[in-house]
């Protein structure tokens, strides 16, 4: 074949079973890291939680044991252990070896369900170095074990309980070689219970971390649900009206659930979930929502006579300031990727749309205190934008312009016209940005230094927020525009890095940055653009060589290794930097260190941001408190 290598029957491999899952974890799972870790979890406690939709199961009790193992245990119906009719096996063995087994692919068993692809339990097994599984049922406990996906044992009974007793037990132990950490991060896990309660009213789970010196417990009940989760949401906001509202419509096998509530916040916060899975990339049902409430709000305000002719609020206006959960519970959900982070469904948004229209316009009529307060939200949102529509503009004209035009003067750019290579590195201060600017790649590494502390946007409108200069220097410069003419694909710079002292100062200054991105931006995070340029926070001189560290236990671990010598000098800013230093430890891209930023929960994001830099002042100090010793002491 001239040379070329043959390609024959010979060269097919066929995986057998779960060898797919091993080979391939990503597809199954999202990754291998964490995320994909705390995955597993999920996909085990979305079985229990199935048990629950379909009125068998009240408490899901989870354990992180000593060993890194973590147990899931139901009181539902338990796993079917009957011998199947086919495959003459237990049916348990069936459903936790077997992909695409399970009683969620027709309707008879669940009627609604979290997991329906049927691969949840099987690519645990599969990822798994050990897996328990215990089942009870007719006052007995049947039991097997599984070692990466395979059975080690036949389905036996192993002992007796009460006949009153029934559910599954599930014990894993995620597999070391396929997984880049197995630590169970405890708050992300509690976090997610306490999301799936909300939305399971009356649902109880249990959760105990058994690592460490100290227990951790924690126990999640809420009978009012969605109404809970709202408000839950807006502790640490002032509401504009006391009672969320609350929707629950029915059509055919479709339940949507609705609760919302406005705060005097300008952001919006709207969470998405479909049988307790949060889209946290929204789809079709949150569409539907955006789209009733914009055109009710709009017939009511030209009702009665709020809006005058020709006047149109727009979503973002009705939006400002909302927190609202949807929640839907549909047989047959179509979710985009295997990780379920998007409901595709298309009759979705109309039967969504519709349903809210009819249940909202009804509520405004019958309450006109609340109906009222929503109203003059929107309208003072509205102003709010034809106000800052101005400063927008600005920033569209700057961008028009092109490279090298109209951009901030500040701003040293570079000189790769490859976007893909450069970087753009936001520097405190006109010092470090000299630095900076000195010991910089002119080619990829563009530099904008700012002056003092970006506006707080939490606590600014968007008038306000646009018109302050280093924020529209900012958004000039990164090209995107923001709002509703925001464009990912005219970012500017491939990398968008945050490079402030390691100080208190530069931390505040880094999450008022963080703010504005996750609030005005949120995109360029979602795309993985946003990074965090990790400063040294001392010097070591020894035997005429400089080494850095970043933390006081990296300055212990070295010392301790060079036996106590070395001259230990702190960095107090990247000003006293010089351009090498600077280069060495902070912007090589071979030496330097950096976080990339990721909204790994948008419920819990959006619920620390508004804590820290809200007006509340009692939950911010309480959470201070709690988290004082967690935080590097600067020495």
């Amino acid at each position: 074949m001239d040379g070329k290598k043959e390609y024959s029957a010979k060269d097919i491999t066929v995986l057998e079973g779960l060898e797919a899952v091993r080979k391939r974890p990503g597809m199954y799972i999202g990754s291998t890291d964490k995320y994909g870790l705390h995955h597993m979890v999920y996909e085990v406690v979305d079985n229990s939680v199935d048990e629950h939709m379909a009125g068998i199961a009240s408490t899901i009790d989870i354990i992180i044991n000593k060993d890194g193992s973590l147990i899931v245990k139901d009181d539902g119906r338990g796993m079917p252990v009957d011998p199947h009719p086919i495959y003459k096996k237990s049916a348990m063995e069936i459903i936790v070896t077997k992909l695409h087994a399970g009683g969620k692919f027709d309707n008879k068993v669940y009627a609604v369900s979290g997991g329906l692809h049927g691969v949840g339990i099987s690519v645990v097994s599969a990822l798994s170095s050990n897996m328990d599984v215990e089942v009870f049922k007719n006052g007995k406990i049947y039991s097997q074990n599984y070692k990466i996906g395979k059975p080690t044992v036949d389905v036996k009974i192993t002992g007796k309980c009460d006949s009153k007793i029934h559910g599954t037990k599930i014990t894993f132990m995620p597999d070391k070689n396929i997984f880049s950490t197995t630590e169970f991060d405890f708050k992300t896990l509690a976090t997610r219970f306490r999301e799936i309660c909300f939305l399971n009213a009356g649902l109880k789970i249990n959760f105990s971390d058994l690592r460490g010196k100290d227990e951790k417990k924690e126990t999640y009940h809420y009978e009012g649900g969605l109404v809970e989760f709202v408000k839950w949401l807006n502790k640490t906001r002032k509401a504009v009206h006391a009672k969320p509202v609350y929707f629950k419509r029915q059509e055919e096998d479709t339940v949507v659930e609705v609760a919302i509530q406005y705060s005097d916040s300008y952001n919006e916060n709207i969470q998405g979930f479909v049988n307790t899975i949060n889209t946290i990339e929204g789809g079709t049902h949150v569409a539907g929502l955006k789209s009733a409430l914009t055109r009710v709000i709009n017939d009511y305000g030209t009702k009665k006579g709020v809006l005058k002719k020709g006047q149109k609020l727009t979503g973002d206006d009705v939006r400002e300031g909302i927190t609202a959960v949807i929640s839907l519970k549909l047989s047959e959900p179509q979710f985009e990727g295997q990780t379920k982070t998007k409901l595709g469904n298309g009759e979705i948004k109309g039967i969504v749309d519709s349903m809210l229209t009819g249940a909202l316009t009804d509520f405004l009529e019958e309450n006109p205190t609340v109906a009222k307060a929503m109203l003059a939200k929107a309208t003072a949102a509205l102003k709010a934008r034809e106000a800052a529509k101005k400063a927008k503009d600005l920033i569209r004209r700057k961008n028009a312009l092109g490279v090298g035009s109209g951009l901030p003067g500040k701003l040293a750019d570079c000189s790769s016209k490859k976007k893909e290579l450069t970087e753009l590195y936001v520097v405190e201060g006109d010092s470090a940005g000299g630095t900076a600017k000195g010991g910089r790649d002119r080619e990829t590494q563009a530099i904008l230094p700012l002056r003092g502390k970006v506006l707080n946007v939490e606590k600014s409108n968007p008038s306000k927020a646009l018109g302050s200069e280093q924020i529209s220097n900012l958004i000039t410069a990164m090209g995107t525009s923001v709002g509703e003419s925001f464009d990912v694909n005219k970012l500017r710079y491939n990398k968008i890095i945050i490079m402030t002292d390691a100080d208190v100062d530069g931390q505040h200054i880094k999450a008022l940055l963080l703010t504005l991105f996750f609030r005005y931006t949120p995109r360029l995070i979602e795309a993985g653009h946003i990074f965090i340029a990790v400063a040294p926070f001392f010097k070591i001189k020894k035997s005429g060589k400089d080494y850095y560290v970043y933390s006081k236990d990296e300055l212990d671990a070295f010392l301790e290794k060079s036996g106590g010598k070395g001259e230990v000098s702190r960095f107090k800013g990247l000003g006293e930097m010089n351009d090498g230093q600077l280069w060495d430890t902070t912007m090589n891209p071979k030496t330097r260190r950096l976080k990339q930023v990721s909204i790994e929960d948008a419920v819990e994001a959006d619920e620390t941001l508004s804590l820290l830099m809200g007006d509340a002042v009692a939950p911010r100090r309480e959470f201070i408190e709690e988290n004082a010793e967690k935080a590097e002491v600067d020495l």
